[in-house]
């Protein structure tokens, strides 16, 4: 049985993560309406990676015999000025999951729950993978996207990434 404290901090990252696909879906539908389908593609593939990692953590509180708390999703409210505004917010908010992901394994740590450490090993290196691929896409749009041949290339870059589910064993 999950300690309570740690139970309502996991179900808090649900929440997270629930917000974290609406998130990456209003990326994906400010780049699908700009017509750059090759960056709405690589964020609604994101989004379906974030839905995977809720789900993950919902079957992880389950399986633990805790209870199951959904929480409102809030909605994003961005709005943005220019096509890299959306990259800088992406590195701004998996540094935020990450942070939330840290706090979570340090109580598990601090009441030596090795089982839910154990399962958070997976997300902490998922969330090195997500915040390096929220610099290089920075990193890319600014040594590319200065002309729109450079956009070009780096929007078809970006449509060629294909959705692989998690395979995180529980």
């Amino acid at each position: 049985m999950l300690d309570k404290k740690l139970a309502a901090m996991l179900n808090k990252q649900i929440n997270l993560e629930w917000y974290s696909a609406y998130f990456y879906l209003e990326v994906y539908g400010y780049y699908s309406e700009q017509s750059l389908d090759g960056f709405a593609n690589w964020f609604k593939i994101q989004a379906q990676e974030e839905r995977d990692h809720a789900m993950l953590f919902m079957e992880y509180v389950l399986n633990n015999n805790a209870h199951l708390e959904l929480q409102d999703i809030k909605a994003p409210t961005m709005k943005f000025k220019d096509f890299k505004e959306p990259l800088k917010e992406t590195l701004d908010h998996e540094l935020k999951v990450t942070k939330s992901i840290n706090e979570i394994y340090a109580k598990a740590y601090e009441l030596k729950d090795f089982r839910t450490m154990q399962f958070l090993d997976w997300f902490i290196k998922e969330q090195g993978e997500e915040e390096k691929n929220a610099e290089d896409n920075i990193s890319k749009y600014d040594l590319f996207a200065k002309d729109a041949k450079g956009l070009y290339l780096l929007n078809s870059e970006l449509a060629a990434r294909v959705y692989t589910p998690a395979t995180l064993t529980l």
